[in-house]
């Protein structure tokens, strides 16, 4: 069976096993291609190869929608759906969507990117179903580790309630990004392990098979009702309570089991639950052997698995969390906080050094929050480490439970700017916007690695909240620069004054530089500010400033609503000062996928076409 001849689920209806084993191989092959060429995640998708077949082949897409929850296992998926050419670009700029997006394709039911809303999204077009009524099937593939958000008992509590009939197929890994943590991954476990089932299912086949020429067909019999043995002997009354019917487990790597199982799941009238179990990595040694290194990876080898063009560029989160190990070993006080991302968030060093002040709360935003708030209460340094696109799951914890009460917590905020080929769910554009105008808490954009590490310190010296926001990787030129020292409230001066002024914030430094030079080329002298302080601001800066009347402008890879500029221009409006020229900031919509700097062109925030601008605009006032 050729891949390329698969153009719609269709057509994968009249296909054979043997056929079918081909083309499993055959999308393992391809994802392995094409995440080694572009990067992407790796060994989810590899775990769901066959699950993904069974689906499409029991169910009717796009009639019947099948929502997958975070989405970023959707490569088979999205190779099943007539979108093999859009996968050789996978996740960049004018290439397909590293996640399920409404528009993309009809085979996209619903567009997902964060964890645990798959149910609750499934339960409303179930309604919306029932309303008009239809009879199409709504089926939610949701992963172990996205149970661990409370979203997903939020959706199982109202649909149990409600009996609507959908489908919820858990895809149990074993794992997410890191290691599975907390009461539902121990009781999965238990369902897997069962010693009881395991031990009656051994002796029932043990027994039938021994039986003369009647043996086989009784132990066949047996497969079809051993599910209601095993209700009685695992402990399935979880899902029971919630009001689910519970099937399984079963093999993730077993078409034709799982589709007998998914069959009889759409017979009922009712929620249910399949259990499936799968490996993640499956089919490719490197990544069943490094599964939670494979999960999200940058293009490799894949002979070796090795990375092909390794970055040089310091990581924020690494160094972070190495300063923050060093710290704690003088203040017994500092714990620091995980939610899932232990190791992508530099937590690494600190877990390693300090593992009973690590806390890894599993994908669980919110709880993260207020749990630092309940440590802070107790006399503990909290340090939540989050990146910014999931720092919005949690902004009322943050708002109640943290500011309200002027707690001291510390968040490091990594890729806290356009965060590239994951597109608009995990740009993290809106936090100065959302974080800037409460009360009682700092905002700090560090330029470089060298002001991130004076501000750490300092932040845990505060009795009040303190956010640090960063990008993932500095920017080329910040370490060659010399770094003269933090100070709330005040802006670092990078050159001498000139004809205008430009203030940059966080990477956007990096490009105030490059437009520097690019504006000397044509006779024009500019002055660059690092403005790191977003709350407080320097405005005993911004009052000098405009008192001799120099054209100022912000730079800032932030949503302009609500950003640095609209904090500037809100102090020069009370204060009846010179408001700036521009703000060159991220326009008001949300950006797709893509390299950093195809983003920022379309943006309007590189170097080149901010440099232009200026030009444009000095002309047209000359």
């Amino acid at each position: 069976m050729d891949l390329r001849a698969i153009r719609q689920p269709a057509d994968l209806k009249g296909l054979k096993t043997a056929q079918l084993d081909a083309l499993s191989a055959q999308l393992r092959e391809r994802i392995i291609d094409i995440v080694s060429e572009n990067g992407g995640h790796l060994a989810s998708n590899l775990g769901m190869v066959e699950l993904t077949l069974a689906l499409h082949r029991v169910f009717d897409s796009p009639r019947d929608k099948i929502i997958f929850d975070v989405g970023h296992q959707c490569y088979a998926h999205k190779l099943l759906t007539d979108r093999q050419e859009g996968m050789e670009r996978l996740r960049q700029y004018g290439g397909a969507s590293g996640f399920p997006k409404l528009g993309e394709s009809e085979h996209d039911a619903y567009g997902t990117g964060h964890a645990s809303t798959a149910i609750s999204a499934a339960l409303g077009m179930a309604r919306a179903r029932d309303l008009k009524g239809g009879d199409e099937h709504i089926v939610a593939v949701v992963g172990d580790g996205a149970f661990t958000g409370g979203l997903c008992y939020e959706a199982l509590n109202n649909l149990g309630h409600d009996k609507t009939r959908l489908i919820v197929v858990l895809n149990d890994n074993q794992m997410s990004i890191a290691p599975n943590v907390g009461a539902m991954s121990k009781y999965l476990t238990y369902m897997r392990t069962s010693k009881a089932w395991i031990n009656l299912k051994r002796r029932i086949s043990n027994f039938f098979l021994k039986i003369p020429l009647i043996g086989k067909p009784l132990f066949k019999l047996s497969q079809r009702t051993k599910d209601s043995f095993k209700n009685f002997l695992i402990r399935d009354r979880f899902f029971s309570a919630f009001g689910l019917r519970y099937v399984g487990p079963i093999d993730g790597h077993q078409i034709k089991s799982m589709e007998k199982l998914l069959q009889r799941a759409k017979r009922f009238d009712e929620p249910v639950l399949v259990h499936v179990m799968t490996e993640k990595g499956k089919g490719y040694e490197y990544a069943e052997k490094q599964r939670w290194s494979t999960h999200g990876v940058n293009p490799f080898d894949p002979v070796t698995g090795q990375p092909k063009n390794p970055s040089a560029a310091r990581s924020f989160g690494k160094a972070a969390g190495e300063l923050l190990s060093e710290l704690a070993e003088e203040d017994e006080r500092i714990v620091a906080i995980s939610a899932a991302m232990v190791e992508a968030t530099g937590l690494g060093p600190f877990q390693r050094a300090h593992p009973e002040r690590l806390f890894d709360v599993g994908i669980a935003e919110s709880h993260a929050v207020t749990l630092a708030a309940g440590l802070a209460v107790g006399g503990m340094r909290p340090v939540v480490a989050l990146y910014d696109t999931f720092l919005q799951r949690a902004y009322d914890q943050v708002v109640v439970d943290i500011c309200v009460q002027k707690l001291p917590v510390v968040f490091l905020i990594d890729r806290a700017a356009i965060g590239g080929a994951d597109g608009p769910t995990h740009h993290g554009i809106f936090g100065t916007s959302f974080l800037r105008h409460v009360p009682n808490l700092m905002v700090f954009n560090p330029r470089s690695i060298e002001e991130l590490q004076a501000m750490l310190p300092f932040a845990l010296s505060q009795d009040q909240p303190v956010f640090i926001r960063y990008p993932r990787a500095e920017a080329k030129g910040m370490k060659e620069l010399p770094y003269a020292g933090f100070t709330p409230g005040k802006w670092e001066v990078l050159g001498k004054k000139g004809e205008l002024c430009l203030i940059a914030t966080g990477p956007m430094v990096a490009e105030a530089l490059i437009v520097k030079q690019t504006l000397s080329k044509q006779g024009i002298s500019a002055q660059v500010i690092n403005a790191a302080s977003v709350k407080p601001l320097d405005t005993g800066f911004i009052k000098d400033l405009t008192l001799t009347n120099t054209p100022y402008y912000v730079l800032e890879e932030q949503a302009l609503a609500g950003g640095l500029g609209s904090a500037i221009s809100e102090y020069c409006v009370q204060n009846s000062l010179k408001l700036p020229e521009h703000i060159f900031a991220v326009p008001d919509a949300f950006i797709t996928h893509g390299a950093r700097g195809d983003l920022l062109v379309e943006c309007g925030l590189d170097a080149h076409t901010i440099a232009e601008q200026i030009l444009r605009m000095r002309e047209a006032i000359a």
